[in-house]
């Protein structure tokens, strides 16, 4: 079992950062995946930003790219995603995923793992 455990989630103004941040725990050596989605109220829940634990791959939403950038640690554990310029359309519950395949998709059925969910709230 993986256990995955988010924080930095808060409220900011509309061109403000933060900075999200996901442990994970547990059986953790046959991870491949480890990334982020959010949904927002209304909305389906959308693959943000992933990272392949084993290299350098990486992939963001059209929405967010130039804006937030994801990454991990040396051991590849924890992984981040530094939100810059947030937008109010960015708004939502973000959640940290991981997953053992090969392939890291936009569906959040092909995670295995997820955390709890941290809010953002970014005020117009």
């Amino acid at each position: 079992q993986v256990q995955l455990v988010e924080s930095g989630g808060g409220s900011v103004q509309a061109g403000g950062s933060l900075r999200l941040s996901c442990a994970a725990s547990g059986t953790t050596n046959k991870l491949n995946c480890m990334g982020w989605f959010r949904q927002a109220p209304g909305k389906e829940r959308e693959r943000v930003a992933v990272i392949y634990r084993g290299g350098l791959s990486t992939y963001y939403t059209d929405s967010v790219k130039g804006r937030f950038t994801i990454s991990q640690d040396n051991a590849k554990n924890t992984v981040y995603l530094q939100m810059n310029s947030l937008k109010p359309e960015d708004t939502a519950m973000y959640y940290c995923a991981a997953d053992w395949g090969l392939i890291c998709g936009a569906r959040s059925s092909e995670y295995r793992y997820w955390g709890q969910g941290t809010q953002v709230t970014v005020a117009s």
